[in-house]
């Protein structure tokens, strides 16, 4: 008998286990913190509320960091709702922005204001007040509300593959605007943790870093945010007496509502990549704006975004080896531009004489940041024709003289390896990377 119940126990657990598998496999990461009460975005905004970030968004040029001032000034009737009015500044490198923006008091989402903050405003819609998407002031019918601290979710996030948004910790923050006790909500995106830290009773989180979704590779930087002041009851504007910087396009008389349709699909010269990249408008004007869209493509499969890209956008001659006349990376006082999840927003003044100009995409490599691409170096010459400018201004170089370069600095990594390598903490393979580096940027000329 003992023999029987012993093999009717293991079939049954093989049964059983069998049985329950698949249920073990639904189930979601579970969540929760010890710490009563619950929170939606915009919970306690109000009048005289002042918040000044530090922010950056991947859809704008790949999470460039700006900042963005924020004063509630009171209420404004939009038809038939009733929203927040705000006046804010954006601080983006020498540019000064100064409008206002519309908050919506069930989501504290913008959704009209100033044209000049659109794209700004996008920013702050994803990320500082993206969690109103689960918690919200509307206890109605959409299941949003408040959500608990509790909670073992607040909800997934469809497109990457239903991760669960989860209260996670309680931790104790210190950010320039001050010392916070926080809870931390999080999410795995594609196996990197996304934080994001908030207040009870505070309407937008303090301090947060998110992460693209990708299904290989290191994933990009989605938004990083962090709280630099915050005052109540601010009754006048405190951005009384300051003033957008003045629009250069605009005063050239430059076309300023375009779009970026013109596009090119081609592989770079020695089929080492795809570029595929879209610009506008589509007759460059000399001294006027222009915007590129570059995407770095596998020469494989044209689905697949290349990440971690170095490389940088030149004006060269037509002459072999390329002669560069301009660097956008040397003008942003970089070695190279750096594109993480395959993708690039380029905005630039067109400095070159009216004709035909060759634009290039030269790609260093793939490789993080600090670190040197192991493989050749490829490029594309992109062919455009620019027009004469009806404003008047300095005149600029000519893109048959080449530009005059200070002797370029050798990077302060580049000393530290040559350190380590003395001290024989690295190989001599890292060093020689090093030299190969140097010599690519023309620091060092070897015959």
């Amino acid at each position: 008998m003992k023999g029987v119940f012993l093999a009717l126990s293991v079939i049954t657990s093989l049964l059983l286990g069998s049985l329950m598998m698949p249920f073990a496999f639904a189930q979601f990461q579970s969540g929760g913190v010890d710490k009563e009460g619950a929170w939606h975005a915009g919970e306690g905004l109000k009048h005289g509320d002042y918040f000044s970030y530090s922010m950056c968004h991947v859809d704008y040029k790949e999470c460039t960091e700006f900042g963005m001032d924020l004063w509630v000034k009171g209420d404004i009737t939009v038809g038939s709702e009733t929203k927040w009015l705000a006046e804010a500044v954006v601080y983006d490198g020498s540019k000064v922005i100064v409008g206002e923006l519309e908050l919506g008091k069930i989501a504290p989402e913008p959704t009209g204001g100033t044209p000049e903050l659109g794209v700004y405003r996008g920013a702050f819609k994803s990320s500082i007040v993206w969690l109103s998407a689960f918690a919200s002031s509307d206890v109605g019918s959409s299941g949003k509300g408040p959500k608990e601290f509790t909670a073992k979710s607040w909800g997934k996030i469809g497109n990457i593959g239903g991760e669960q948004v989860i209260p996670q910790s309680i931790e104790t923050v210190t950010v320039p605007a001050g010392t916070w006790e926080t809870v931390q909500v999080g999410w795995k995106t594609g196996g990197a943790s996304s934080k994001v830290w908030i207040v009870d009773d505070f309407p937008f989180p303090i301090k947060a870093k998110t992460f693209t979704h990708v299904s290989e590779g290191i994933p990009p930087i989605e938004y990083e945010f962090t709280l630099l002041e915050y005052k109540e009851n601010v009754q006048t504007s405190p951005f009384e007496d300051i003033e957008s910087t003045p629009d250069a396009s605009v005063a050239q008389g430059c076309e300023t509502n375009f779009v970026k349709n013109t596009a090119v699909k081609k592989s770079t010269t020695n089929f080492g990549y795809q570029i595929h990249l879209f610009y506008g408008p589509d007759d460059p004007v000399q001294h006027c704006e222009m915007q590129w869209l570059i995407k770095f493509i596998s020469i494989y499969d044209d689905t697949e975004y290349l990440n971690q890209v170095q490389f940088d956008f030149l004006v060269v001659d037509d002459k072999l080896p390329l002669s560069p006349l301009r660097s956008i990376a040397q003008e942003e006082g970089r070695p190279f531009l750096y594109s993480p999840s395959g993708q690039y927003s380029l905005d630039m003044i067109v400095k070159e004489e009216p004709g035909t100009v060759n634009y290039a995409i030269f790609v260093y490599g793939l490789a993080p940041e600090g670190i040197v691409p192991s493989t050749p170096y490829d490029y594309l010459i992109i062919p455009v024709t620019i027009s004469e400018g009806k404003g008047k201004s300095a005149p600029s170089k000519s893109t048959t003289d080449p530009v005059t370069t200070p002797t370029p600095a050798i990077p302060d990594w580049i000393k530290t390896n040559a350190g380590w390598w003395a001290d024989g903490t690295i190989d001599d393979d890292s060093f020689v990377q090093g030299i190969r580096f140097l010599i690519k940027e023309g620091i060092m000329n070897i015959s």
